[in-house]
């Protein structure tokens, strides 16, 4: 049985480390997790061959946004890459706050 707040000298960070262990553990029943993977590509050509039926964007890796085709930061700046939209959304990028320019 595991015992909360029951230690002494490093009892917090020991009970702490415990319900960290219980919590990644779980009940045993946990399934698999499945995401698709980002294929960042250099050139807008790489990325269009990769996902013809999906819309090319310009993924800024440091603001964690991406640029659709039009808008003003579309394939500017060092930290970033052409990537199809799918994979971009489900690996939890969020779409750029501005409209298109």
């Amino acid at each position: 049985m595991l015992r909360i707040g029951s230690g002494k000298r490093h009892g917090r960070l020991a009970d702490a480390s415990a319900v960290i262990l219980v919590i990644a553990l779980g009940t045993g029943s946990a399934t698999p997790a499945s995401a698709t993977p980002l294929t960042p590509f250099r050139f807008e050509a790489q990325a269009e061959r990769h996902c013809p039926g999906d819309k090319v964007v310009w993924l800024d890796f440091r603001k964690g946004v991406y640029y659709r085709k039009g808008q003003k930061l579309y394939g500017h700046g060092f930290d970033g890459s052409f990537v199809c939209l799918t994979e971009a959304r489900d690996s939890l990028y969020r779409s750029s706050p501005f409209g298109l320019r």
